[in-house]
């Protein structure tokens, strides 16, 4: 379908009325001369003079127009940051959710963007289309932007920030870095734990060994296009073959741990610039890591309904679960000067693995029964990302500036034999197999994608730049899940239901007869789609020093994108779900205005027109187990673009290097907001989305940072650093009597019975604040305590019957407040620089806690304890 246009077309058409007169006064032509031109008067043009009155303001924000955020290197270094979830989690108006998914000014994480060098990633999350930020480790970063205002040169899909990743830059001195960490946790480390064999040594490298390996005849059968089950083209004892090829033991069975082993990681960064004429220089930069982490919750889970107003616990279990992390990460840069050119080659490649054991038990309502259930995880993330990029200067005066970039990446998630087995407790107090289920997942995305920039100085007297570019965009996905089961026979034994489970799934059971291998992956494309996303866009921007004092950018934006996604039938004949494209074009318009008003002041003002997408798994009618979240979720085909509004005024005062006072107020209107929504699914919450008919958001931001010298002689030349940011966000969104929005199976419901009128967004907090006062000395030795708070915010919202009673109440999180030190000392040992760090996290033991609450009752939906982390690292330099 081809979208209408956008009905706020009054900021567009006031950047036309701004962009005609400014063209007019950078080139005035009367009728009189506008004949043949003197050589003379081809002369190159002497510009006005600028006021300057930006001292101590930094490069980035004089230059830019744009209302930012700059994460340095020094920053990161600072909060000892290891990945950009963690660096971002300490910038204004920003948090983090399941410590990867950052949420900006109130907007969940599908309103942002990740770049690379501002180049698209690829997700390797089979439920998300964002990229995880906990995957870019920070010793391969150089600095992150946020920045949180539009402008035209960005992608359009743009709500709470684009953050921008860039990598190492050219080196100024040859180097070597190598690093080693160890630490550990409350909570897992030298505590009880669970875990299973799986592929033995090698899975803590992340790799897995052949173990999890799909063999023939099983390989055969899933290729064979048929449902693998007994029948037409399966026999009882093809199936016990195809069973008995599947690894047993290994996976299985779940061990207990006496200790879990504390965290490890290494690390290894080099650099040189190699010169080989005055103008030509080649620099090289390189970083690997490896990390391998363990992490335990022991936790309950409650099931409940809100049956007479209030949220009444119905079912409860207690759970331990401990995952072990391996991830393994490498850099290469290459970057190429010549002159007023430079060329440049990275490759980032990324591969994290999730290996996990858990164990539930409680009473479960439904069956009045107590069950228990067992299941063991292998999830393989890979990213592979090429960029190159050029930037080519031309002119006298270096008036024109071309940029370009290109890029290939890859993502992948393998999930291969993940394994569940539910048991129940029997009269006699022992367990009793009930079912059990076998799934593969495996999930691939690819992106392409090319930009283009050119930057022209025009030759008026008063210095305004003009801006236009173009980018292209192909990202294509392919996901599929196969669901498979072992059933107990009416011919196998009483007590084979008793067995340890390596024992009943053991080849003699399958050979016997006592077990036969059934398939429930879902028919009719229930269970694989492919997805796409196709985008192009153009633009063009008018950037003026208007007066000595005052900057203004002006752009307009048109991006086409068609995104599909479709259910693909994994077996032979039969229909196949309905798809769901959306084919959708925009004009994006953007505005703003810099006003250096006084001595390191300034004023910013910004307004635009962005969209937000919907994800792939979002659009996808299939149904999955969100494991982050332990949820049934499925998609809705029926979700449309969301459209925004976005107001911005900034105040910056810089009144010293590197210390400021930022007060900033936004604005935003949002037309048709996604939000997740959770109903009741007899025993379990099942989560999926809609299209809300409105929502308004607006918010405060505080920003200040101040270095003080002590007035005490014994702490030398050491300072302190103090920075303070606050952030209030209100939302409401908007649902009349007459509004409807489209369930995921096609009906329609009364919006106020999905969505509560005047309710906040889902995913914003009131509150946001954080503290960071540190001790640091001219040496580079610091000592810092970052404090951290975040208020509750809506998770999923709940639903309500046809009468309008609130059946389930909305999920709410509460992260609450964070405590951490961190500290770093630079000695020399045997002549070679080393530093040693060292890190205290949630030193105030802060929990994990999502929850119903309605009527005085609560609902404790996952609960437990994060426990306290400490950790050391040890670096040499060469």
């Amino acid at each position: 379908m081809t979208h209408a246009p956008l009905a706020r077309s009054s900021l567009s058409l006031a950047i036309a009325a701004l962009l005609v007169p400014t063209f007019a006064a950078a080139n005035p032509v009367s009728a009189t001369d506008s004949t043949a031109v003197s050589a003379a008067d081809a002369a190159p043009t002497s510009l006005d003079a600028i006021q300057v009155r930006g001292e101590h303001i930094p490069e980035p924000m004089l230059l830019s127009s744009q209302v930012m955020s700059l994460v340095s290197k020094e920053d990161i270094d600072r909060q000892g940051a290891s990945t950009a979830a963690d660096a971002l989690g300490r910038v204004a108006g920003m948090s983090v959710s399941q410590g990867k998914y950052v949420i900006v000014r109130g907007l969940n994480e599908r309103y942002s963007q990740a770049l690379l060098n501002r180049s698209p990633l690829p997700s390797p999350e089979p439920l998300k289309r964002v990229v995880p930020l906990d995957l870019f480790p920070t010793n391969v970063l150089e600095t992150i932007e946020v920045q949180k205002t539009y402008s035209a040169r960005y992608p359009g899909e743009f709500g709470g920030g684009v953050i921008n990743l860039s990598t190492a830059v050219v080196p100024e001195a040859p180097f070597l870095k190598l690093s080693y960490g160890l630490s550990g946790n409350s909570e897992t480390t030298t505590q009880p734990g669970l875990t299973y064999y799986g592929g033995g040594d090698s899975d803590l490298l992340g790799y897995d060994d052949g173990t999890r390996k799909v063999r023939e005849p099983f390989a055969q059968a899933l290729a064979s296009g048929q449902m693998i089950s007994v029948g037409e083209h399966f026999s009882r004892e093809q199936l016990a073959a195809i069973g008995a090829s599947m690894p047993n033991a290994a996976i299985n069975l779940l061990q207990t741990s006496d200790s879990i082993n504390p965290n490890h990681s290494g690390s290894v960064a080099a650099g040189t610039t190699l010169e080989f004429a005055e103008d030509s220089r080649l620099g090289v930069v390189a970083s690997a890591a490896l990390s391998n982490s363990w992490r335990s919750r022991n936790g309950v889970q409650q099931y409940g309904e809100a049956r007479t107003g209030t949220a009444e616990v119905l079912s409860q279990q207690q759970y331990l679960s401990t995952s072990n992390e391996a991830r393994l990460n490498g850099l290469l840069a290459l970057t190429w000067e010549v002159g007023k050119h430079t060329l440049g080659a990275s490759t980032l490649y990324v591969h994290d693995t999730e290996k996990q054991a858990r164990s539930r038990e409680g009473f479960t309502w439904q069956a009045s029964q107590v069950r228990r259930n067992d299941a063991t995880r292998w999830i393989e993330r890979e990213m592979l990302n090429h960029q190159f990029t050029g930037k080519h200067v031309f002119g006298e005066y270096d008036d024109l500036t071309v940029s370009w970039r290109g890029g290939h990446a890859r993502a992948s998630r393998q999930s291969p034999f993940e394994r569940e087995i539910n048991y129940f407790q029997d009269d006699f107090g022992f367990w009793r197999h009930l079912n059990n289920t076998v799934s593969l997942g495996d999930v691939n995305e690819r992106i392409d994608s090319a930009a283009v920039d050119v930057d022209w100085r025009l030759p008026s007297e008063r210095e305004i730049i003009l801006s236009a570019g173009y980018a292209w965009s192909e990202t294509e996905r392919d996901a599929r899940t196969r669901d498979f089961s072992f059933l107990i026979t009416d011919t196998a034994p009483f007590y084979n239901g008793y067995q340890r489970p390596d024992y009943l799934f053991s080849d003699y059971n399958l050979y016997q007869g006592y077990l036969e291998l059934r398939e429930n992956t879902g028919a009719n494309g229930a269970s694989a789609y492919t997805a796409s996303l196709d985008n192009e866009a153009a633009y063009l921007e008018l950037e003026s020093q208007l007066t000595g004092t005052v900057r203004a950018t002006a752009g307009l934006r048109w991006e086409q994108a068609t995104q599909g996604v479709n259910p693909r039938n994994l077996f032979q004949g039969g229909s196949t779900l309905p798809g769901n494209t959306l084919d959708n074009d925009y004009l994006l318009p953007a505005l703003s205005l810099t006003w250096n008003f006084a001595d390191n002041l300034q004023l910013r003002l910004a307004a635009s027109q962005t969209i937000a997408r919907p994800q792939f798994r979002e659009l996808s009618p299939l149904q999955y187990l969100d494991l982050e979240l332990d949820r049934m979720t499925v998609g809705n085909p029926y979700l449309q673009d969301t459209e925004m509004l976005n107001l911005d005024a900034r105040l910056e005062w810089y009144f010293n290097s590197g210390e400021y006072f930022h007060a900033g107020l936004f604005a935003k209107q949002l037309d048709k907001p996604i939000e997740a929504v959770v109903s009741d699914d007899v025993s379990f919450l099942r989560q999926s989305f809609v299209n809300a008919p409105e929502a308004s958001l607006y918010g405060l931001e505080l920003d200040y940072r101040k270095y003080l010298t002590p007035a005490v002689s014994w702490l030398g030349d050491k300072r302190i650093f103090f920075n303070v940011n606050y952030t209030y966000t209100d939302s409401k969104v908007s649902a009349g009597a007459s509004d409807q929005v489209l369930l995921y199976n096609g009906s329609a419901l009364a919006a106020p019975l999905v969505v509560r009128d005047g309710s906040q967004m889902q995913g914003q907090s009131d509150h946001l604040a954080n503290l960071s006062l540190g001790l640091e000395s001219g040496n580079g030795d610091q000592l810092t305590l970052l404090v951290g708070y975040a208020s509750e915010r809506i998770s999923a919202r709940g639903t309500f019957d046809a009468n309008g009673v609130q059946r389930q109440p909305a999920l709410m999180q509460d992260p609450g407040l964070s405590l951490d030190l961190v500290g770093r000392k630079y000695f020399t040992l045997w002549d070679v620089p080393m530093s040693v760090s060292l890190e205290a996290r949630n030193l105030l033991g802060e929990e994990y806690h999502e929850y119903q609450q309605l009527g005085g009752g609560r609902i404790d939906v996952n609960r437990y304890e994060l426990g306290r982390s400490f950790g050391a690292s040890i670096e040499a330099r060469f």
